[in-house]
């Protein structure tokens, strides 16, 4: 059974830093490219970033200087540090396997974290 489990968000002011962490299970972890995705109120869920099986890291431009996603394929774990956020960051936040073609596993969200980011 494929799950994500996403913790590690919460409120925090503007300007503030938050490290999130997602435990994936049922999947074969270390072959997958991991990323992070966001969805705002009334807005579509969007890639943040992604990191290779090897390790090469891709951002969105509205995060690039501030967020950084890793990963540790002996725990199944991928993180994502935000720094320097913003209100505009303010999310649920998930995590999945990106391809070109839009996330591996599509019907496997997780329940996601909270992130709120206050002015």
């Amino acid at each position: 059974q494929v799950q994500f489990v996403e913790s590690g968000g919460g409120l925090v002011q503007a300007g503030g830093s938050l490290r999130l962490s997602c435990i994936a299970s049922g999947i074969t972890f270390s072959i997958h490219t991991m990323g992070w995705y966001r969805q705002a109120p009334g807005k579509q869920r969007e890639l943040v970033a992604r990191i290779s099986r090897s390790g090469s890291t891709n951002y969105a431009e509205f995060v690039k200087g501030r967020f950084t996603i890793s990963r540790d394929n002996a725990a199944n774990t991928v993180y994502l540090q935000m720094n320097s956020l913003k209100p505009e960051d303010t999310a649920v936040y998930y995590c999945n396997a990106p391809t070109l073609s839009g996330p591996t596993y599509l019907g496997y969200w997780g329940q996601g974290t909270q992130v709120t980011v206050s002015s």
